[in-house]
């Protein structure tokens, strides 16, 4: 049988820092919960709990739509630094 693996326990980081609100002008905040094709990172990797991933993932729909957050960048676009102009 194979061994169970040991992974270390992922916490949410917004329960510990106990945020109640979260606000989509603050891009620089979300590139946390941002892959570098800005895709919105899933909880397994993140390590959110389920109600603040869904907190994040309306707060960057809201920054894609007022633009301060790309959708997303193909391979043909190569960004060398693509969180630098996130500020």
């Amino acid at each position: 049988m194979a061994e169970k693996r040991k992974y270390k326990k992922r916490y949410c980081k917004y329960c510990e820092a106990k945020v109640d609100f979260m606000d989509y002008k603050d891009a620089g905040a979300l590139r946390f919960s941002l892959s570098e094709r800005y895709k919105i990172m899933p909880r397994r990797l993140t390590g959110n709990c389920k109600r603040h991933q869904d907190m994040i993932s309306i707060v960057i729909k809201r920054a894609r739509a007022a633009a301060l957050v790309p959708y997303t960048v193909t391979r043909k676009q190569v960004v060398v630094a693509p969180f630098e102009n996130l500020k």
